[in-house]
């Protein structure tokens, strides 16, 4: 079912609202007037996914970022995807903000404010979100997060999530990665039931499922391996997501492996 117009609308004026209000305690920051920092990067990989959730078929997905820093600790990104074959059509952007802090030798935090936004089917719009949250990193090898989810055009309460992640030197070029999270689903998931399981030349029917209580968290990881020289990097991970999360009524299951190879400039 379509959900109403209004509330998206009304989450995308918070998101706005939100981002000026950072950009304006930019503006105020001694940082502005100091040389600001542009990274950007281009990746091609096998799937988008998102904390587990496949949000793509298993098809090339060309991936574009941009980001500014600025020395106060400020930065801006933005970043799209879109398939190889058709790169005419967004299929996902997103937006960030985020202020960084030292609080140590080896530890920084993180406030960040990000901003998701799907096309395509009802099920891809129901990962639309505007997220606020905190990290604390040591050494860029350990990060632990925690965010707060306000789903665009939902009708809930915000939801919470919690993430951590592991990036850990094997040789110079070869590094190990790991990470684990649990969420609350945006919207309930759906279990089917046994009559309306589609024939060999049958769709499924959208009247044979049922929702689950919409409280229900969802929890996702993976295991992966990254390759790095120079401006290139090269990651293989291995995509681990509690099976009772998967959406029974899509065929966009998570593939086992997602291989991205990206370029930073």
């Amino acid at each position: 079912m379509t959900r109403p117009q209004v509330y998206r609308a009304r989450g995308s004026r918070v998101f706005r609202g939100a981002l000026a209000l950072l950009l304006a305690a930019a503006g105020l920051a001694p940082a502005l007037h100091a040389q600001v920092t542009f990274n950007g990067a281009a990746a091609l990989s096998s799937q988008l996914v998102d904390r587990g959730q496949a949000m793509t078929p298993d098809t090339p997905i060309l991936q574009g970022a941009a980001s500014w820093t600025f020395p106060a600790g400020w930065s801006l990104g933005l970043s799209g995807s879109t398939r190889l074959r058709s790169p005419g059509r967004l299929l996902a952007a997103l937006a960030q903000a985020s202020r960084q802090w030292a609080l140590a030798d080896n530890w920084q935090m993180q406030a960040n404010l990000f901003y998701y936004r799907y096309q395509g089917s009802s099920r891809s719009h129901a990962f639309d979100r505007a997220e606020a949250g905190l990290s604390w990193s040591y050494r860029d090898v350990l990060t632990l997060g925690l965010s707060a989810i306000h789903v665009i055009g939902g009708r809930h309460r915000l939801r919470g999530a919690a993430d951590a992640s592991l990036q850990w030197p094997l040789t110079r070029e070869f590094s190990l990665s790991a990470g684990a999270g649990i969420a609350q689903a945006p919207i309930a998931p759906y279990d089917s039931y046994g009559y309306d399981r589609p024939g060999p030349s049958e769709y499924a029917r959208a009247g044979g499922y049922r929702q689950r209580p919409a409280a229900e968290f969802r929890r996702y990881g993976h295991l992966g391996l990254i390759w790095s020289r120079g401006a290139w990097r090269v990651e293989a991970q291995r995509i681990l997501a509690d099976p009772r999360t998967r959406w029974q009524s899509d065929a966009l299951d998570a593939s086992p492996w997602v291989l991205t190879v990206s370029r930073s400039f």
